[in-house]
């Protein structure tokens, strides 16, 4: 299957041409994903000079779990670099405060890019096709306005859009495998044991599946747009076919090197080797 981030713009983070916008627009608590609280706007004291993490080969070991799970969609490079002329917060103080609500804009533009992307390779031919390239389209033409308009932009507005459209190439795309399974979206299936589920197909769109046991389990063609994975165990599970699962949903899951993965995402670092 075609990679999702092979179109325009880039939709894998570039963290040399951003400017540590993920280590310091967002705000954090002190959790199981946190070490300590963070305020927005404020850069993590792991954060050095150059914008590189003192700590990046031992995050999850320093109680910084969350940071590895994350992933901006390259909305980092095109904030620093389309959007505010190469220009950083570090140099440009003045230009902070914008930069940061303007990052938190685009990182949602660019994940509602990578599953438009995504279904729009993934259908055939016809006019559902051809509305998610045109909004993907969309979409890209907004990624590329000022700080202005981005600020302005009724976000809310276009995801709800967005997400009639993805709904709508779920249910096809679950429809011409015969897989339309069961509707478990938004379920709390939090800690059970999936396993003799037949989820192929399955709508688990927003579904809680906090430390959910699908060792072995087939999620072919299963939607698992939004659906927490967190701590959600997948040694052997086959996810070859999964529609709209992203990294961020994967680094939070555990799995082992029997678990198949989409060609699009990459084995998390913290699953074991052998």
């Amino acid at each position: 299957m075609t990679n999702p981030s092979d179109g325009q713009p880039a939709l894998r983070a570039d963290c040399a041409r951003c400017a540590a916008l993920c280590c310091t627009a967002p705000a954090f608590a002190a959790s199981a994903d946190f070490a300590i609280d963070k305020p927005a706007g404020r850069p993590c004291p792991n954060l050095h000079a150059d914008f590189r993490c003192g700590i990046h080969r031992d995050l999850r070991r320093r109680g910084f779990a969350g940071c590895t799970t994350y992933d901006c969609f390259g909305a980092g490079q095109q904030t620093v670099q389309v959007t505010f002329g190469g220009r950083d917060w570090r140099q440009h103080p003045d230009i902070a405060a914008d930069m940061f609500a303007v990052f938190a804009v685009q990182r949602q533009l660019h994940e509602a890019l990578w599953h438009l992307t995504e279904a729009a390779v993934r259908c055939p031919a016809g006019p559902l096709r051809d509305d998610l390239r045109a909004a993907a389209d969309h979409t890209t033409a907004l990624t590329a306005a000022d700080p202005a308009a981005l600020r302005g932009l009724d976000l809310p507005g276009h995801w709800r859009q967005v997400a009639a459209l993805l709904r709508r190439a779920s249910t096809a795309l679950r429809r011409r495998h015969g897989r339309t399974g069961r509707d478990h979206s938004g379920v709390d299936l939090a800690g059970r044991d999936l396993r003799q589920r037949n989820l192929r197909g399955a709508n688990l769109r927003g579904a809680i599946l906090i430390g959910a046991d699908l060792r072995g389990v087939v999620l072919a063609q299963a939607d698992l747009a939004g659906a927490d994975l967190r701590g959600a165990r997948l040694d052997g599970a086959d996810l070859t076919d999964v529609l709209f699962l992203t990294q961020p949903q994967l680094d939070s899951a555990a799995g082992d090197p029997r678990t198949r993965l989409p060609s699009t995402l990459t084995r998390p670092g913290h699953w074991p080797a052998r």
